[in-house]
């Protein structure tokens, strides 16, 4: 057989052709990134406040003004005393070489310095406070894992209402995963992934007659919690990311301007240049000097003036939240370099592109532990494309994720930032507490792509339900993810690191010792600034007799003296200055970005490409799939009761907590399932979720198979119907399957499901 070639000039005008498509989608794209930008720019610029009135009274006038000008002198020393107590607290931190900020007691259990392959990270277990509820060794263990991003750990249990006192309310032992400030010399990523590994086999060392623990990832923690997950299936228990960037590509165009700064930084070289400076040590506070920029308005101005016009109240929670904020801690060279080029810029941890070492890579399929991530809106550090779009990246779409037996939640906050998704006392107390008690129930969740969603009853109590989403959802939520211009920043950031690695970093190594290292990290403005207003600057010594004296003499002003309207007026406007500085700032970064790598990609200079989607493959042909489907008319009492939830929770679209605890309690207390291993009911729910996706009505129709006797039948007809709860609750679609299992037992024969071609919510 002879192949025809198609003539030069035809492929020519492919690829002309080809070129065009793409220069014309780079255009658009352009477009649509100015339209957003003025669509976002143009009303923050326009908004303005009306001025308070004045007194008309001369005499009404000046007691307003010196009752403010006392109370504005005073807040302003208490301002300063503030500020200094902070300054102190950083060169205390720093002296003791910044131990955990955790408000709880705690043991070392097992020392990362000691491993065989040492690293700087170590277990400890958080001891019960005094007068506090013990812990049950048999109840499921929580480890917490910090952020490694620029501050030190303990983020997630620096103060009583925590993720870590959420957990110990309930009895459940909590281990917390810290780090120290230096790395140990050559440590890798790879290296902190094997010494949570020899962690967590600790733990079930520990706790051998306890479910596997609950694995809680903080923002970057989270990728650590996946990679250990993926390599250390067996050990990992279900799975909490909060606020984990594991997509770093995706976002909305017009938001999230912090994926660009890699791609017009040049890409991963600058992180290296800075590591070399600090002879081989990446300094955190780079980050932390990052993340303040993202929120200028807030960080630079607002937070401070709270802190001022609240300084009778506001201290001691500054003091509190600075201690950790201004803990930096440092990396070595290949460990930055390694976040940077593999999450940062490359983005291939979805993508399992990620090396494991010998050969293998880090495989988010391979993760068998269910999965509840948290993200917010309100978060501009990890948006929430960033935290859910590798769901959609990982698998194809929802009935995959059913047939390989995962189950993954997600949970979307309205407005939180995303420090307010650890720190937040409010969010502990709704988000994490309603997370820690959904987890009790996670076995008995059917595998499925679910959303939780927290309301308020007539009580004010907190309701959740488990609502049935489609990877299209995700997908939705998570913006562009579909973008040559980032892959083209992955390879132009590659040549750049070789340039910089073959002619530059030589020499910056050759004139950096560890002396001038040091001494530029003192230098860094997020110490010197610290450092400036601590009692080591002598210009500061009359702030604290000054602050005592106003203490003893605190005059306020009254709440509606006018100079503090006009204050607040003009607090509001540096503000929004900043933020205009800020949306100006993103919009010409989001711009630029598209204008430089976007064009290169369209016109082939960087190479064009695409984030692929995962590969379509015939779910019928899986053997997991088959094996289910061969069965599907064998079993008995336990099969068919587990099967007629999976399909009245289908009908339904989704299930309610209550039903769930219903339900679990019938799994852990009735026979037969009472007799089964907990490995063994997650099985058969695995596999009846399987048979109820792929083939329904066959489920449906093979009841009678499985209860061969009517009393059988109407054993576990009752036995469902009491899960299901009132019928007046369930919903049409889940009212009119129940009918059809009554029907179908009573008969002997079945009805094609109602629910069978709805579409799951797409939101």
């Amino acid at each position: 057989m002879t192949m025809v070639t198609p003539p030069p000039g035809r492929e020519f005008l492919l690829r002309g052709a080809e070129t065009m498509t793409r220069v014309l989608g780079q255009a658009r794209a352009l477009a649509d990134v100015a339209n957003r930008q003025a669509t976002n720019l143009l009303p923050a610029l326009a908004a303005s406040t009306a001025p308070p009135r004045l007194p008309a009274d001369p005499v009404n006038l000046a007691r307003d003004a010196a009752e403010y000008a006392i109370d504005a002198s005073q807040r302003a020393i208490l301002f300063w005393d503030t500020m200094r107590q902070a300054g102190n607290a950083f060169v205390e931190h720093e002296a003791e070489g910044c131990p955990p900020v955790l408000v709880f007691d705690w043991e070392m259990v097992l020392d990362g310095r000691s491993l065989p392959r040492p690293c700087n990270y170590a277990l400890v277990r958080i001891k019960v406070p005094e007068g506090a509820r013990p812990t049950d060794p048999k109840l499921q263990p929580f480890v917490i894992i910090d952020p490694r991003a620029g501050h030190g750990a303990g983020i997630g249990g620096f103060k009583s209402d925590s993720q870590v006192g959420v957990a110990l309310r309930r009895g459940h032992p909590v281990y917390f995963v810290i780090f120290f400030r230096d790395p140990e010399p050559g440590q890798t990523v790879l290296d902190i992934t094997a010494a949570e590994t020899a962690f967590l086999r600790r733990i079930h060392d520990l706790h051998r007659e306890a479910p596997k623990p609950v694995v809680v990832g903080n923002c970057q923690g989270g990728w650590a919690v996946m990679m250990l997950a993926a390599s250390q299936p067996e050990l990992c228990g279900a799975l909490v990311l909060n606020g984990a960037p594991l997509s770093y590509w995706a976002g909305e165009r017009g938001r999230n301007p912090m994926r660009y700064l890699g791609g017009l930084a040049g890409g991963s070289w600058p992180a290296a240049l800075l590591a070399d400076l600090g002879n081989g040590k990446f300094d955190g506070a780079n980050l932390a000097m990052n993340f303040e920029a993202l929120s200028p308005g807030n960080t630079w101005f607002r937070k401070y003036f709270n802190l001022y016009e609240k300084v009778d109240s506001e201290a001691p929670r500054f003091l509190e939240f600075d201690r950790w904020w201004g803990g930096f801690f440092l990396m070595n060279r290949d460990e930055i370099l390694w976040i940077v080029e593999n999450l940062f810029i490359g983005d291939r941890f979805a993508r399992g592109e990620i090396s494991a070492g010998s050969g293998a890579t880090f495989n988010m399929r391979a993760v068998r532990s269910p999965v509840i991530v948290f993200a917010s809106a309100g978060d501009n550090i990890t948006p929430p494309g960033q935290a859910l779009r590798w769901i959609a990246d990982v698998y194809r779409d929802e009935q995959e994720i059913k047939t390989l037996g995962q189950t993954i939640v997600y949970l979307m906050h309205d407005e939180i930032g995303h420090l307010g998704i650890f720190v937040s006392g409010a969010v502990a107390l709704k988000e994490h507490s309603e997370i820690a008690e959904t987890l009790q129930l996670i076995d008995s969740v059917a595998p499925g792509l679910y959303e939780m969603v927290i309301t308020a009853d007539a009580g004010g109590k907190w309701q959740v339900e488990l609502q049935e989403r489609s990877i299209a959802a995700i997908r939705a939520r998570s913006g562009e993810a579909k973008n040559e211009a980032f892959p083209a920043v992955a390879k132009i950031a590659a040549l750049n690191q070789g340039l910089y690695d073959m002619f530059a970093a030589p020499l910056v190594r050759q004139l950096t010792t560890e002396r001038t290292a040091e001494l530029r990290r003192q230098m860094h403005p997020m110490r010197a600034r610290r450092h400036a207003f601590s009692d080591s600057n002598p210009l500061m010594a009359p702030v604290a007799p000054l602050a005592g004296m106003v203490r003893e003499r605190r005059a306020p002003a009254s709440p509606g003296n006018p100079f503090l309207a006009w204050e607040r007026l003009w607090a509001d406007g540096v503000e929004r200055s900043f933020d205009a500085w800020r949306d100006m700032r993103d919009a010409w970064t989001e711009t630029a970005f598209h204008g430089v790598y976007g064009w290169l990609a369209a016109l082939g200079v960087a190479g064009a490409g695409t984030v692929a989607e995962p590969q379509a493959s015939p779910l019928a042909e899986a053997p997991e799939v088959r094996d289910a489907l061969s069965r599907i008319a064998t079993g008995g009492y336990a099969e068919a009761v587990v099967r007629m939830m999976i399909l009245l929770a289908q009908a339904r679209g989704g299930v309610r907590r209550n039903r769930l605890v219903r339900s679990d309690t019938l799994l852990r207390e009735a026979k037969p399932f009472a007799e089964m291993t907990a490995a063994a009911r997650q099985a058969l729910i695995r596999e009846q979720t399987v048979i109820c996706t792929m083939a329904p009505a066959e489920a449906l129709a093979a009841l009678p198979k499985l209860l061969p006797k009517p009393a059988d039948r109407s054993r576990a007809l009752a036995t469902v119907e009491s899960v299901a709860g009132p019928e007046a609750e369930l919903g049409d679609a889940a009212q009119a399957m129940l009918g059809q299992l009554r029907a179908t037992l009573r008969n002997g024969t079945a009805r094609l499901p109602a629910f069978e071609d709805a579409a799951i919510p797409a939101d």
